[in-house]
């Protein structure tokens, strides 16, 4: 998921100490809110009791080491294919595999990778880099400085969490840059941090007291100088506490142009811009609902999410549009501009969407699905003679497209496509043609020869038509026995694509179940329009659209409520509480990974004040109206048959709060309702940082699910 914008953990007490009385009423009714102390002993004894219950369940199932054992096949697999990043014109890839857990970072150069056999050189091995300082080190990146690419801001996290350890790193000498020689390190926070010159960092982060916003993020940017500690640093601008965040964002083209804009985040989904120079700020007339993607030709390119009107022309929601900074700058707008400045240079259509876009030094390249089925498109300006031209690049129909990495001089762009049954090809185009050449093709990972893919549509509650996509073998029977697990997410705009998911065919499809996936309003399939009609009063229309899926399933006999199971996770273990509370009659399984589950508390915890844009402030007495309605750990109640469930989090997840899960789970056994319950000590929100530990969290969902949906 995208739950997007976190900064480093606060302390439980210092966030009580700030809630409403509304918070603070929930804080005084709830049994359960020691449970929210992440490492406390008593929370962390009731978590060894509920894992010592739920894991000799699971691991005793004949099936459970079988299942373990093909989930690390695929995540430790040598023929994975090692996704690349472009730093200058070498490309670099974090590999882990039974050998490396933690990962090496490693470079090649790219005629050395497009080869069969790529000659790999280690510049930071991860197990050893731990070992040697007895740290629980978690990779998560590394930041190059522009044009040089001689030196990175590589980020170490303890454990997975968010918030990180940043580290400067000579890529030459393969070492880091001592401290005392003007090296930067930058304690543990969650931070953004970008590279103004050679010397020279603009960044936010937790900079002491009053510095972190209701949500945990950085507020205050400052520029930081080689040699400097923190408290030298000069700070250019300061947000507010109640915004979401403040980050800086330096863009450069391939003509030497430079723009520093500040992003004031006031929520999820708004945010304020202003130009920065040694001179001072100026407030850039930006839509406040979008993005700016990058730069062009001293152009900024811009993701509009709500319709945009600048200078006597529209942009509509969902496009990409082309401005210079130059007419956006305070006194300019009515200045009469010639060629694209403003203009629209790709607008979706009704069922379309643009889910991604990158500039090249030459194009504009976007990602653009109709109706979940994905297309890639390189986009140039031709000015008035030409106007904008789009050429088509290749990708295979039906399938989920993805941009990767692209050069830091040049046009050229690495990209995948896949579908369910089909195994991801990595691509390589120069944007400024229309070809491109496979450089890499992932082998069938499991067997997909006796299955189908089709998409289907259900009608929801307000009579929305809401797609679906459903894998299953060719020759079932729709007599409602079919084991089937149906996922969605349905926020954050983000979309659920037809992706190419190697565990879920060899531990579910191959063994044959049947694989429902829901695009369900709240997320980003259809463009802007599609998450709103979700969005704060009106969130029960995503709930809806998913049990109309459900229905649907169940009408068609393709299963039934004994054979149907539910999945999700983070928003979408959300839903998957409120599919529990509201429609337990639909499932005979439910698995609620990383989940939000109690939403009147959920903004006191790290990082949910950043969400309200999205669901709402429950300190609000209207807006918690419609909250209380579906808040899935207000609303179990005794006497309701629920579904066995299977409720799972981790400890180190800073972004979404193991207190959900836990105070879920204990809920349940205040009302004597069996559930299995399992919390990984380990791994953050992406549960990427060990194959070994996340081959063992596959294994226990797909024990958990056939169980509950495969055992008669």
């Amino acid at each position: 998921m995208i739950l997007l914008r976190t900064c480093s953990a606060i302390a439980l007490a210092a966030i009580l100490s700030s809630v409403s009385a509304t918070a603070a009423t929930a804080q005084d009714t709830d049994p359960h809110l020691a449970l929210e102390g992440v490492e406390t002993p008593s929370s962390l004894a009731w978590v060894k009791a509920q894992n010592d219950k739920t894991l000799p369940i699971l691991s005793a199932d004949p099936r459970f080491a079988g299942l373990q054992a093909n989930a690390l096949t695929i995540l430790a697999s040598k023929d994975r294919i090692a996704m690349p990043n472009f730093i200058g014109k070498t490309v670099f890839n974090f590999w882990q595999d039974q050998t490396h857990v933690r990962g090496v970072w490693r470079r090649t150069s790219l005629e050395s990778y497009k080869s069969a056999s790529p000659q790999w050189e280690t510049v930071i091995d991860l197990d050893a880099l731990a070992a040697a300082e007895g740290k629980n080190w978690i990779w998560k990146g590394a930041d190059c400085r522009p044009k040089t690419h001689d030196r990175c801001l590589v980020n170490l996290s303890n454990g997975g969490k968010d918030a990180v350890t940043v580290r400067e790193f000579d890529l030459t000498t393969k070492a880091f840059v001592d401290p005392s020689a003007g090296g930067f390190v930058l304690p543990e926070s969650k931070q953004t941090i970008e590279w103004l010159d050679a010397d020279t960092l603009i960044l936010t982060r937790d900079w002491g007291p009053g510095t972190t916003t209701d949500s945990g993020y950085g507020f205050v940017i400052k520029t930081l100088k080689r040699g400097q500690v923190l408290d030298q640093a000069v700070e250019v601008y300061r947000g507010q506490k109640t915004d979401v965040s403040a980050r800086p964002n330096v863009l450069r083209d391939a003509k030497g142009n430079r723009v520093v804009l500040i992003e004031q985040a006031t929520d999820f989904f708004n945010s304020l811009y202003f130009e920065w120079t040694p001179n001072g700020l100026a407030q850039l007339p930006l839509p406040k609902k979008g993005g700016v993607v990058g730069m062009l030709d001293g152009a900024l390119v811009v993701k509009t999410e709500e319709a945009w009107t600048f200078a006597n022309i529209t942009m509509p929601a969902g496009s990409l549009a082309l401005v210079s900074p130059e007419r956006l700058r305070p006194g300019n707008e009515i200045v009469v501009s010639t060629g694209c400045d403003p203009c629209a240079i790709l607008s979706p259509g009704p069922r379309q969407s643009i889910a991604q876009a990158t500039v090249t030094d030459n194009r504009v390249v976007a990602v653009v699905y109709d109706n979940v089925r994905g297309s890639l498109v390189s986009l140039e300006d031709k000015g008035d003679r030409g106007g904008v031209v789009k050429t088509s690049l290749p990708v295979t129909d039906n399938a989920a497209v993805t941009l990767g990495s692209h050069s830091d001089e040049g046009d050229l762009v690495f990209y995948t496509d896949e579908g369910f049954t089909t195994p991801t090809q990595l691509r390589l185009a120069d944007a400024t043609k229309s070809t491109a050449e496979t450089v890499k093709s992932l082998p069938a990972q499991f067997n997909a020869t006796n299955l189908v893919v089709e998409q289907k549509s259900a009608t929801s509650k307000d009579g929305t038509k809401i797609p679906y996509f459903l894998v299953h073998r060719k020759d079932w029977t729709l007599n409602g026995q079919n084991p089937t697990l149906l996922h969605a997410y349905g926020g954050f705009n983000l979309s659920k694509l037809p992706v190419y998911d190697p565990l879920i065919g060899k531990l579910w499809l191959e063994r044959g179940g049947a694989y429902a996936v829901a695009n369900i309003r709240g997320g980003g399939e259809f463009g802007p329009a599609w998450h709103e009609a979700a969005l704060k009063a009106n969130r029960q229309r995503a709930y809806d659209d998913y049990f109309a899926v459900a229905e649907k399933l169940i009408a068609d006999k393709a299963t039934s409520p004994r054979h149907l199971g539910a999945y999700g996770r983070s928003n979408g273990g959300l839903l998957m509480g409120v599919a529990m509370t509201e429609r337990p009659d639909l499932w005979n399984a439910v698995v609620v990974e990383s989940p939000l589950l109690d939403m009147i508390r959920y903004t006191v915890l790290p990082a949910g004040a950043s969400w309200i844009g999205e669901y709402g402030d429950p300190a609000i007495s209207a807006e918690r109206a419609w909250i209380e309605k579906y808040s899935p750990y207000q609303n179990l109640k005794p006497g309701v048959k629920y579904p066995l469930a299977y409720i799972t989090t981790s400890t180190k997840d800073d972004r979404v709060h193991p207190g959900h899960a836990r105070k879920f789970a204990a809920r349940l056994d205040d009302l004597k309702v069996d559930h299995l319950y399992f919390e990984n000590t380990d791994g953050g929100h992406a549960n990427g940082a060990d194959p070994k530990a996340n081959a063992r969290r596959w294994a226990l969902h797909y024990t958990y699910l056939s169980r509950q949906l495969m055992d008669h």
